[in-house]
């Protein structure tokens, strides 16, 4: 899919490959604004100076504890390793979470509505919906979005739309433009 063009002539003659062209290009620009929402989100309430996400882990990790399933269910093993991770990890990391989460989501919203690294961002996308996961705030959006991170890091939507096609012409090498 990487001889995709944006001719008259192309699109007329490849009407199936121009379609899933645009229906990708249209999950990449909804995805894009997930990523640039959450960072105008986290900015608004001051998750990065104040201790918000604190206060949201703690809450997350008493409804956790607070859960019965029967004994050596798998609902009872996700939810422990799920308590376990904000216990241990997300909670003393609170502040840094913080600042990586919310730079992060402008990193990545930025990079893939510009197409520049389009492929590294929607693996740092995935990267951060595992985690979001993770901590117990897996829900039935998780999946779709899973499914588009990797989609966008097969597929060369930067090279469709966006500067990865230019750059990875001057950098033929670079793993980052590919």
């Amino acid at each position: 899919m990487t001889d995709f063009r944006w001719s008259r002539d192309y699109l007329g003659e490849h009407k199936l490959k121009a379609f899933g062209v645009l229906v990708m290009l249209i999950l990449r620009y909804l995805y894009t604004l997930l990523f640039i929402y959450g960072f105008v989100h986290k900015i608004i309430h001051g998750w990065m100076w104040s201790d918000i996400l604190t206060r949201h882990f703690t809450q997350r990790l008493n409804e956790l504890q607070a859960a019965t399933f029967p004994a050596g269910s798998l609902d009872a093993s996700v939810t422990l390793f799920w308590a376990s991770y904000l216990e241990h990890f997300a909670i003393p990391l609170v502040m840094p979470i913080a600042w990586i989460v919310t730079i992060g989501e402008l990193i990545i919203g930025v990079a893939l509505f510009l197409g520049i690294t389009t492929r590294v961002n929607a693996a740092f996308g995935l990267f951060m919906l595992l985690n979001f996961a993770a901590g117990g705030y897996y829900n039935e959006t998780i999946p779709p979005l899973v499914t588009i991170s990797l989609l966008l890091m097969i597929l060369p939507t930067g090279h469709w739309l966006g500067l990865d096609n230019k750059l990875h012409r001057n950098y033929p090498d670079s793993l980052w433009f590919k």
